[in-house]
């Protein structure tokens, strides 16, 4: 279950990234929303996927590549 919420991360991340530039400067509210959500959402799925079990590391090397 741990990895189903690391891969739940790794999306949300990408979709905060991606609505980043689509924000342009925070000046269009639909994807300023997504980042602050997207980002969020990250935090939260990574912080249960060290909860349940997954070493730091181990998620980070994963996250980052």
């Amino acid at each position: 279950m741990a990895w189903a919420w690391l891969l739940a991360a790794i999306v949300s991340e990408v979709v905060g990234t991606l609505s980043l530039r689509a924000s342009e400067g925070f000046t269009r509210p639909l994807p300023s929303i997504l980042v602050v959500v997207g980002y969020g959402a990250a935090f939260y799925a990574l912080s249960q996927a060290l909860v349940r079990g997954m070493a730091v590391g181990q998620a980070y090397a994963v996250w980052a590549g």
